[in-house]
């Protein structure tokens, strides 16, 4: 970006003439990142907190050349102001989340443009690019932090089949196993287009149960399912199947033994699910089960992002829920992990539209909540919230 700058929101709340307190500054804010690329399209992925207190942001940028997304990531300090930017090589496309942080290091996957090959990039907290390695395969979808290994969901375009594969830091496939999406191009264009950002973002996820069962959420038999595996056996030893395209799972997040805080999707509507049960083996519909049917909640955009993680404040663990909000705000939504019940909502953004990417913990005890919006409502920027834990402890009671 050109003459990057960032634009702190909270200052437009207090007088100039007032001093800065740089524990509250570096405690609750909200930037920004805007440029002069009148052109330029950036969407987030992830963001961390790097060692130094500063952050980590992995985007997406739009590609003159490509119909696929270029890589791009964005350093700040402990403030949020920004500190570098690195746009990487135009061989590096559709890129995907999360930041993947083991042995001091942060890894993402992402596409070569020669064949669509699967790769993995290595980033120091600096925000530089230690190196790139080819993995092999095509389409990433969705990763996940295996205790220093990584689960791989991609799509392989050859055998139209959703493929689970433990990766280790340095580029090696230890295991692999692949599902059929179902034979007909009906099902690989709803993928296609989603790599192209041209048609409907799927919530991709791969993931492990507290209990050590590995699970997907993706394509499988013609349907988007929440699917387990023990990534040996040729067939699923669990299925929930979704409505085709039409509805399924948009998060999944592992609680305790079989026990899971979920969001649904159904021809456009949202519904929230706390807390549920759900057997690793058998077949079962996400329509036709009466625990999953959840809270509606109609403010949330059609086929709402959906961003859940595992908080604790006050003494108390939480599930928190991230979305976007039909008045284009981002809500943060909080139930008792324990009993599903709900604490309070709070909303993010004013002014410009926002758009949820990512929620992660910060080193003391807090949130950030990187996203985009929409400055002048047209241009695609990157935005980051950080939330301290009194806040927290104040907005979910």
């Amino acid at each position: 970006m050109n003459k990057l700058f960032s634009i702190f929101l909270l200052a437009l709340v207090f007088s100039c003439a007032e001093e800065s307190d740089p524990a509250t500054d570096k405690a609750n804010f909200t930037r920004i990142y805007d440029n002069n690329k009148f052109d330029g399209s950036y969407y987030p992925i992830d963001a961390k907190q790097t060692p130094d207190g500063g952050y980590l942001i992995l985007a997406g940028r739009r590609l003159a050349a490509s119909n696929f997304n270029g890589a791009y990531l964005l350093k700040t300090d402990e403030l949020g102001a920004f500190v570098s930017e690195l746009e990487l090589p135009s061989s590096i496309v559709a890129p995907i989340g999360p930041l993947l942080e083991t042995g001091g290091k942060y890894y993402f996957f992402s596409m070569t443009t020669n064949n669509y090959q699967t790769q993995l990039s290595e980033v120091d907290a600096t925000g530089a690019v230690s190196k790139t390695t080819l993995v092999g395969g095509s389409y990433p979808s969705a990763a996940f932090n295996d205790n220093g290994n990584f689960l791989l969901l991609r799509y392989d375009n050859f055998s139209q089949q959703s493929i689970v594969s433990i990766v280790n830091p340095a580029g090696s496939v230890s295991k692999s196993i692949g599902y059929t999406i179902g034979a007909g191009d009906g099902v690989e264009e709803k993928f296609i287009t989603h790599f192209l950002r041209t048609g409907r973002q799927f919530p991709f996820q791969v993931g492990k149960t507290t209990g050590g069962q590995y699970f997907f959420n993706g394509f499988y038999n013609y349907t988007f399912s929440l699917v387990f595996t023990d990534l040996t056996a040729t067939t699923p030893i669990g299925v929930v199947q979704g409505q085709q395209a039409d509805g399924g799972f948009s998060g999944i997040l592992p609680l305790d033994g079989n026990r899971f805080a979920t969001a649904r999707f159904n021809f456009g509507d949202n519904y929230l699910i706390p807390s549920v049960t759900i057997s690793p083996t058998g077949i079962s519909s996400i329509v036709n089960r009466k625990d999953l049917e959840g809270n509606n909640l109609p403010e949330l955009t059609t086929n709402a992002v959906v961003k859940i993680v595992s908080v604790s404040t006050n003494g108390k663990d939480m599930v928190l829920y991230g979305s976007n909000t039909r008045s284009k705000q981002i809500v943060l939504l909080a139930y008792d992990k324990a009993t599903g019940k709900f604490l309070g909502s709070r909303y993010l953004g004013f002014s410009n539209p926002f758009e949820i990417a990512s929620i992660s913990s910060t080193l003391d005890g807090g949130l950030a909540v990187c996203g985009t919006t929409f400055v002048a409502g047209r241009f695609p920027r990157i935005c980051l919230f950080k939330i301290s834990k009194e806040e927290l402890g104040k907005s979910f009671k």
